[in-house]
């Protein structure tokens, strides 16, 4: 059965762009270090900008750092489809994460228009402003301020480690590509459909190619600050220390206790620790760290979250505790129409296919609260992910774009 719309899509060159992106800002052990904002990252939007004007797609970008690419429809009223995910790493990240969404959507166009189909709607290919968070937190800025879950002023006051806010990066952005022309921040897509790696081992495990994405486990996010006070090591008593690193440690060990759930469904991290002055022979005066908290139950993760603040303020003494929470975020289930429109598209290409849960949070989590929104994933190696060794086939990344192809050409057709 013929399928003009995927039938063009090239598992060569998309292996190949992801190939060549990799280069950009790779690591030594074969993985990738694309910060958001970064020099690393302008080049990567640079290079997909390229290819996206190689077959006539028309580039803009926005206030807070999102890139776009058009495939124009006939209907310029009409409001598009986007389809996407980002750019961006993790500092020690893989070559897959994020960028296999970025150009499975690209691949998708390009196949679409050899096609010489005309559609009705316009389809956006977008790379969203630093989904990971690894560089600045909260992640998922791009999109969340995209769809109006958070204010451009909010993101532009948070900075990086060595200071650098997110509105001196903007502006760094806005250098870069000073030449893409700036459109308007928002909108309200006709729907919005994001390829990613599964970053779990589910569908390797099934022998499966396509995962149908039923919708995303919730999140919450916090930063706890402990302040102590420093002091001599060799002279201070321990009934006069103000030890922020034993109040912190014992704040997690309570946490620990408290999350622990036998079932193995919570998933609780501590991904960040930075102790002051970090010099062996001072008493630590202060601690910073994150907290991850996730679980598909939203009131599951809503009692838990809501533990967190007091737990931490019980195991204090004698210092003090400040806990902020970064980000909430319930679980959601993508609709049922969208969900029906991936699997439809996979058994016409007679492309296997399970639905599945996603426990990773990515952008379809804020534009899934302003348009219909749905998922595809390919499977990833042994679940591995953040990690340089992520790894994903060239027959699943070329399957994953055929069915990316077939479901954004027929929702670009639909009048409503």
């Amino acid at each position: 059965m013929s399928n003009p719309f995927s039938d063009n899509v090239s598992k060569e060159r998309l292996w190949e762009r992801h190939q060549a992106l990799a280069r950009i800002g790779a690591t030594v052990t074969g993985g990738v270090n694309r910060l958001a904002l970064s020099d690393e990252d302008f080049a990567a939007c640079r290079r997909l900008i390229e290819w996206g004007r190689s077959f006539g797609m028309l580039e803009s970008r926005d206030e807070v750092g999102n890139v776009f690419l058009r495939l124009c429809g006939t209907d310029s009223s009409a409001a598009p489809v986007v389809s996407g995910s980002h750019l961006d790493s993790q500092p020690t990240g893989g070559k897959y994460d994020g960028v296999y969404g970025v150009l499975a959507a690209l691949e998708a166009c390009e196949s679409i228009a050899a096609s010489r189909v005309p559609l009705r709607r316009s389809i956006d290919v977008v790379a969203w402003m630093n989904e990971e968070g690894s560089r600045f937190a909260p992640g998922m800025m791009g999109s969340a301020v995209f769809a109006g879950a958070r204010t451009l002023a909010e993101i532009k006051a948070v900075k990086d480690a060595t200071g650098v806010s997110v509105a001196e990066a903007l502006d760094k952005a806005a250098t870069a590509l000073a030449d893409v022309p700036l459109r308007a921040l928002g909108g309200v897509p006709f729907a919005y459909v994001e390829a990613h790696i599964e970053q779990g081992p589910v569908l390797e495990r099934l022998g499966k190619t396509i995962g149908v994405v039923s919708g995303i486990q919730g999140k919450r996010t916090f930063r706890v600050v402990v302040e102590g006070e420093a002091a001599h090591a060799g002279t201070s008593l321990r009934s006069e220390r103000k030890d922020a690193l034993l109040a912190a440690t014992a704040m997690v060990g309570a946490l620990i206790e408290h999350i622990h759930d036998e079932e193995d469904v919570v998933k609780f991290t501590i991904g960040q620790f930075t102790v002051t002055p970090n010099a062996p022979s001072v008493v630590p005066s202060g601690v910073t760290f994150s907290i991850d908290l996730r679980h598909p139950d939203s009131d599951v993760l809503r009692k838990l979250g809501d533990a967190i603040d007091g737990i931490c303020q019980q195991n204090a003494a004698p210092c003090r505790v400040d806990v902020k929470e970064l980000s909430t975020a319930m679980s959601l289930d993508f609709p049922d129409h969208m969900r029906q429109r991936i699997d439809s598209a996979a058994a016409r290409l007679g492309i296997s296919k399970f639905e599945l849960y996603s426990a990773a949070g990515h952008d379809a989590r804020y534009l899934h609260g302003v348009c219909p929104s749905g998922m595809v994933f390919i499977p990833c190696h042994l679940g591995i992910t953040h990690n340089e060794a992520e790894s994903i086939t060239p027959d699943d990344a070329f399957a994953g774009a055929r069915v990316l192809a077939e479901v954004l050409s027929e929702l670009a057709q639909l009048e409503s």
